[in-house]
């Protein structure tokens, strides 16, 4: 009887910390650090004459993280500022919206450096597909509105230096 009593006790003592540090844990993940643009390049948009039309600042996202993570989690971009994905092999992609916080015009990118197709004014949070509809090797992401504004098409192409 005594014995029944003392696991009881004991159970109670057990269950009531792992409660407490299942608290500590969920507070600990809620805080998080504000991601930066940090520019590692430069990207030119230039008409299918050649002309330069457009110079951005840009973030490479290569690596798997880097290209899993995009711009999720941060508050904003600026106007002159994008992020370029550089893949290995030239493939169908597809984006979305999940945990990223503000609307995106998604301009998918082949391997000869020409725009293929862009979905615009993308809905932040949307977990659905935007699919590049054709292999690309690259996408950039601008702010929404900002293909239509600078006249951005099918057929324009990018360059870019790294720093």
């Amino acid at each position: 009887m005594i014995y029944k009593g003392l696991v009881i006790i004991f159970l109670f003592f057990f269950l009531s910390g792992v409660q407490s540090c299942d608290q500590k844990v969920k507070k600990s993940i809620s805080i998080t650090k504000e991601i930066n643009f940090s520019k590692e390049g430069e990207l030119t948009l230039r008409k299918t004459n050649d002309s330069i039309f457009k110079t951005l600042d840009i973030e490479i996202a290569q690596t798997d993280y880097e290209t899993q993570t995009g711009l999720m989690y941060r508050k904003s971009m600026e106007e002159h500022q994008g992020m370029l994905f550089i893949f290995q092999e030239e493939q169908p992609r597809s984006f979305y919206m999940k945990n990223t916080e503000f609307s995106l015009d998604i301009i998918y990118i082949n391997k000869k450096k020409e725009v293929v197709s862009i979905q615009k004014n993308t809905i932040p949070y949307d977990k659905n597909s935007l699919p590049s509809g054709e292999p690309v090797l690259y996408v950039l992401e601008i702010k929404a509105g900002l293909s239509d504004r600078w006249g951005i098409e099918i057929g324009d192409s990018v360059r870019w230096l790294l720093k």
